[in-house]
């Protein structure tokens, strides 16, 4: 009797690995297939290593993410000379491209628009918003949004800048003339207050408040998203959801989510009452004074006369909220670091913005932002030399070639704004601070593949100006009550590249108080 059970255990155990060496064979034949293919097809592009078979270059890839950053750039570096490096991660193939003309294929065509595969793991938080849509989703989308970012509807969010601006101030205002101090930390809140009030009109008071749990949230979300991107095993969703990592993604998933539900709630309902208010009655609740990017999608509509449902509106609040916080703050506190390592091009920066503001402490105008030339050239060169996006990437949908390669569909090719932006060809000394170079009569005729802060082409950011008009109106506020000297030289800064570019170890810099020179007053 115990030898029967025995063998029934045992042809149980072979049973279930007959049927699953038999999935295995019938999942993997197709895959290996696609493999091969592939593998053919690209052997001529140049690579980094051995490349063996399946494992890829995986052997020798760093597997810290400030490391295989650093490896990544050392490639570029080291192989400037060719125009694209392939590199297979395991059996993915990418293509690594950081020079304009390889880039230009790619961004300029309608073609090879989806994101790639690494996109997919923000799909639980941002769903399926302007920044990981593909296809008419996407077209559809875009169309209805873009409206929403109109000059006259930007002005309208100068107010929340100023506001924001003025409270960071007051915080520096505790650490001038007392040391160096780490003020990373204090610019992200600034900013993360700046685009809560303006994506969704609400004050989460971040800059005073950085222990809510909306805003650990946030921080702890980017961070799980992207140790996820690194990690293969953590992939299949039916692993990472037993993990405590993927428990964690859950719990702040639904903060996240249930302040954005909240909200748009309350201003949905906010602008119905205001709507339904025909008498003046003092009972019905008005409607905020500032619009908020929430109030337009409330409102907006496609060419059919379609509104957005809740979801939409959601994924696209989300997706602001995200993208539009980390990089601005991230391109503030290293515009801060080349001007605290630049004395002289910090004094050009103080004389235009006392020549424009006096001694008023008045808030910054839309006037004075068009007479700020000088310091949006700094900002756009803080932008080459430390892009906030130092990498991103695509999938080709169809088989195509670049630069002379022939690249099969579904290979995913990552651009390297980091490198592009350090071309000699078209920045000569590309280490150098210069902000003469965004000068229009020394950028004219550049080619427009070769500076890509906000991307390129059909998908380019649609917050660009939004994002240049805050970090102005921010830094404009810091530079007109402090000079900055930076306590951190160039190579001691420890680059990390993940979802933003940022200093290992933070920002460290001095504050001292400043008053506006009168000699340079024109008010």
């Amino acid at each position: 009797m115990e030898l029967l059970r025995g063998d029934i255990h045992l042809m149980v155990w072979v049973t279930a690995a007959v049927l699953l060496l038999t999935l295995l064979l019938f999942s993997t034949v197709p895959f290996l297939a696609d493999y091969i293919r592939k593998w053919k097809i690209m052997k001529p592009i140049p690579g980094v290593g051995p490349n063996y078979p399946l494992v890829g270059d995986a052997l020798l890839l760093k597997p810290n993410g400030g490391d295989f950053f650093q490896q990544i750039i050392e490639y570029t570096e080291v192989l400037r000379d060719l125009p694209l490096i392939k590199l297979w991660i395991g059996p993915l193939p990418f293509l690594i491209v950081y020079h304009a003309e390889t880039v230009e294929p790619i961004l300029s065509t309608s073609k090879h628009m989806d994101k790639s595969f690494a996109y997919k793991f923000l799909h639980p938080w941002l769903g399926l918003g302007l920044l990981t849509s593909t296809g008419e989703k996407w077209r559809s989308r875009r169309k209805m949004i873009t409206p929403t970012f109109h000059f006259a509807i930007l002005a309208e969010f100068l107010e929340v800048m100023n506001e924001q601006s003025k409270i960071l101030v007051d915080k520096l205002n505790t650490r001038a003339g007392k040391g160096k101090f780490n003020c990373f930390m204090d610019i992200t809140l600034c900013a993360l207050d700046i685009i809560c009030e303006t994506a969704m009109g609400t004050k989460i008071q971040a800059q005073n408040n950085s222990d809510s749990d909306y805003v650990k949230a946030i921080y702890e979300m980017s961070d799980m998203i992207h140790r996820r991107q690194k990690m293969p095993w953590l992939w299949p969703d039916f692993v990472y959801s037993r993990l405590k990592a993927g428990r964690n993604h859950d719990k702040n998933l639904k903060i996240l989510h249930s302040f954005t539900d909240k909200t748009i709630l309350e201003r949905a309902q906010e602008l119905k009452n205001a709507e339904a208010s025909t008498n003046g009655s003092a009972e019905l609740k008005k409607p905020k004074k500032r619009s908020a990017f929430l109030d337009m999608l409330l409102k907006v509509t496609d060419e059919a006369g379609h509104t957005l449902s809740h979801k939409d509106i959601r994924e696209e609040v989300d997706t602001f909220m995200f993208e539009g916080h980390d990089t601005t703050a991230a391109a503030l506190n290293w515009s801060l670091f080349l001007l605290g390592s630049h004395p002289e091009i910090q004094a050009k920066v103080h004389k235009e913005l006392d020549e424009t503001f006096g001694q008023s402490d008045r808030p910054v105008t839309m006037d004075d932002l068009k007479k700020l030339r000088y310091l949006e050239a700094v900002v756009k060169e803080a932008l080459r030399i430390y892009p906030s996006v130092p990498f991103f990437a695509r999938t080709i949908t169809e088989d195509c070639t670049i630069r002379g390669f022939h690249v099969p569909k579904g290979v995913n090719v990552v651009i390297v704004p980091f490198a592009l932006h350090r071309d000699p060809e078209y920045f000569p000394e590309p280490e150098e601070f210069r902000p003469e170079r965004f000068f229009p009569e020394n950028s004219s005729g550049r080619n427009p593949y070769a500076y890509i802060p906000f991307s390129a082409g059909l998908r380019n950011c649609i917050g660009q100006r939004f994002a240049l008009m805050e970090e102005k109106v921010v830094l404009s506020t810091i530079l007109r009550n402090f000079s900055v000297k930076a306590t951190q030289k160039k190579e001691e800064l420890c680059l990390v590249g993940e979802l933003i570019l940022r200093p290992q170890d933070g920002m460290w810099v001095e504050l001292e108080h400043r008053t506006p020179s009168t000699a340079t007053q024109t008010l």
